[in-house]
């Protein structure tokens, strides 16, 4: 059975990234929990899904840093907002986390500003007091790096101070920009790493490199591609509709053969994300109610679950870990 990993903590149930949401996937049962950093100004390690945090914190009310709201171009797209890089540490733990989609989960945004802002220090003593591992997912590495900012020498650096940089059977580190993963094998990094993969497009930071020429998701995937892979890294993570193989119509045909061709190889397979809400199911799956309104997603998650998977990131931890089982395993 694969492994159950609570996606940003319970975030179905609790504003993603918090100290509840963590612990709420925690009490479920769930085998690992997943927190994307971004960094501070002075360099610390935020829990974050994006730099820009506008839509996941208080930050927009605070009169305080009115004069932050900034444009930025990330991963070449223009964004107006507030972004991490321009706070220091000390200023964004004063911030209160807050439900990024309220249209879709009320329930959590009913505990909006209930918890502070983490950091990966933070999260990793949560989930070692809770016996859970970790996967950690680099976010907009090639981006940070234009401001100067060495993701690879960062996660390290914490990992080492923490007692974590030892850690393979508890630790996994995946990233959707190839060369941050490079990097950190050049740095002699023993924990696990995964590629995450698109079902479409290509990887910003080969993009940035390669323009027109760079390496697409799809190519990944290929003979070659996967061929590739297993001597750069430990595993891979698609999209899930990659692993369900949808048709025209929104029903599924998978499990796709690649999940097997890539374990064939030695890879270990993830996908992401499980949810149960009718926005986030292939159509065939979706039932009356509107989008928030949970479909048919057992049907959905029985293909992923018959595809032989290594593991699994849910948003509602309780139900992934009720349909998947925990494998109580290691990371």
């Amino acid at each position: 059975m694969p492994l159950v990993i609570g996606h940003r903590g319970a975030p179905g149930y609790l504003p993603e990234h918090s100290r509840s949401s963590y612990l709420r996937a925690i009490e479920a049962g769930v085998d690992a929990v997943e927190p994307d950093v971004v960094p501070s100004k002075d360099g610390v390690l935020v829990v974050r899904h994006e730099n820009e945090i506008s839509g996941t914190t208080d930050v927009s009310t605070r009169p305080e840093f009115a004069d932050r709201r900034t444009s930025k171009t990330v991963d070449g797209e223009l964004m107006t907002g507030w972004f991490v890089e321009d706070f220091t540490w000390e200023e964004l733990r004063t911030l209160r986390c807050r439900e990024r989609i309220p249209a879709i989960r009320p329930q959590s945004a009913a505990h909006d500003d209930e918890d502070g802002v983490l950091c990966l220090r933070d999260l990793l003593d949560l989930a070692r007091a809770g016996g859970v591992g970790v996967v950690l997912e680099i976010k907009h590495a090639a981006t940070f790096a234009r401001l100067g900012f060495d993701m690879s020498a960062l996660v390290e650096d914490e990992l080492r101070a923490a007692g974590w940089v030892d850690a393979v059977d508890d630790l996994v580190i995946e990233s959707f920009e190839p060369l941050v993963l490079a990097r950190l094998r050049e740095r002699g990094i023993r924990i696990p790493l995964v590629q995450l993969i698109e079902a479409d497009g290509a990887p910003w930071d080969l993009r940035e490199r390669h323009g027109a020429d760079a390496a697409s998701y799809r190519s990944m995937l290929t003979t070659a591609g996967l061929d590739a892979l297993a001597a750069e890294v430990q595993g891979i993570s698609p999209d899930k509709r990659i692993v369900l193989a949808p048709d025209r119509l929104g029903r599924a045909r998978g499990p796709a053969r690649v999940v097997g061709e890539a374990q064939d190889r030695g890879l270990r397979v993830f996908t992401w994300t499980c949810r149960p809400e009718n926005t986030f199911l292939l159509p065939a799956y979706r039932r009356p109610g509107g989008k928030a309104a949970f479909g048919d997603y057992r049907r959905e998650w029985a293909v992923l679950r018959d595809a032989g998977l290594d593991g699994v990131f849910v948003d509602h931890a309780d139900l992934g870990v009720e349909f998947f089982g925990a494998a109580s395993g290691t990371v």
